[in-house]
């Protein structure tokens, strides 16, 4: 028999379950909602576990041309040595695309953590501080969103790295490429919130009974500020995968001998397409599709869903309860859905 303290922490736990990120957004979508952030996270899942696991699903290395029965031979058709076929440099193109799902992860992890710290610390600084200061760095990003994305990759890959490099050189020279792309969007996002926040009364309280302003920048600012950086993190995850897949496309990636990159498997497969040989180009093109699809639809999704007026809610009927899904209008009303009116419910919720 249970007793009352068991029964406590299992609803504590079941209510710490229902809090977390995606579990917390799985509850409250609906409809075509549900399905598309369910079809972005089956999506983000198996690109992040084929990442993690490449070592264990490639059957060969990415830069592996011959194994105990000799060399694989120049873009040989999928059989059953070979499930994709092979490249025109000889490489096996399954474990190149296997492979490259590694090496995408490490870049989007280098290069938005780097966007993260780097435009919080600077959006935090100058919206709080204000003055030349914020002038400054204002100027500075809007000059930087003049440039077009993939053209300023390439000027700072040509910077860092001469255009190529080794694996963890090209790596963190396209994540610091990107990272330059990414550092104007958080601190645009940061600035605006911290300078909503810093005229907040609790934030003048603060200042009345002296806590420094680094105390009331880091405790107070900064943990209100940062309420929609996982909603950027990735819509600029799926960028991040474009543009490295476009560095790689046109000679700035990684050597193919150092890693395997979508890109540039892409680059070398152009000549095959001509002569009818499907199999090099589809597989790290439809990598790069089906991973920025899914990151997309789960960032478009949490966006909708993180915004009362454009999200679908959930109301259960008084008269029958069924759940039904309904659509928020101004004023905080509920236009409820099949079985009458349900209730209102708090616009903020």
């Amino acid at each position: 028999m249970a007793t009352p303290q068991t029964t406590a922490t299992g609803s504590s736990r079941r209510s710490l379950w229902r809090r977390l990120p995606v579990v917390h957004h799985l509850s409250q979508s609906v409809g075509i909602q549900r399905g598309m952030l369910v079809a972005g996270l089956v999506l983000t899942s198996i690109f992040v576990l084929t990442a993690l696991f490449a070592p264990l699903l490639a059957p060969y290395g990415f830069s592996q041309l011959r194994d105990d029965d000799g060399s694989f031979g120049a873009q040989r058709p999928p059989s059953a040595e070979h499930l994709l076929g092979t490249t025109v440099g000889g490489y096996d193109v399954l474990s190149r695309v296997i492979w490259g799902a590694q090496t995408g992860l490490s870049v989007i992890v280098v290069a938005v953590l780097l966007s993260i710290f780097a435009g919080v610390a600077l959006g935090l600084v100058s919206g709080y501080f204000g003055g030349w200061l914020d002038r400054i760095l204002v100027v500075i990003c809007d000059a930087i969103y003049a440039f077009p994305t993939l053209l300023l990759a390439i000027v700072m890959s040509i910077a860092i790295s001469g255009g190529q490099s080794s694996l963890w050189g090209g790596i963190f020279a396209a994540a610091i490429s990107i990272t330059v792309v990414f550092i104007p969007q958080y601190f645009r996002v940061i600035r605006a919130e911290t300078v909503r926040i810093k005229s907040e009364a609790y934030v003048e309280s603060a200042k009345v009974v002296g806590t420094s302003n680094v105390r009331i920048m880091f405790r107070h600012v900064l943990r209100n500020a940062t309420r929609t950086l996982p909603l950027i993190f990735t819509l600029n995850a799926s960028e991040a995968i474009l543009t490295l897949a476009g560095l790689g496309f046109l000679g700035f990636g990684i050597e193919p001998t150092s890693a395997a990159e979508w890109g540039i498997d892409l680059n070398k497969a152009l000549s095959d397409v001509s002569s009818g040989i499907w199999w090099t180009s589809i597989p790290p093109g439809l990598a790069i599709v089906l991973t920025v699809l899914g990151v997309t639809l789960v960032g478009e999704s949490l966006n909708d869903l993180a915004d009362p007026r454009l999200r679908g809610r959930r109301a259960v009927s008084a008269a029958s309860g069924t759940v039904a899904e309904t659509s928020v209008v101004p004023g905080g009303t509920l236009t409820a859905g099949p079985g009458g009116l349900a209730g209102l419910e708090n616009e903020g919720r």
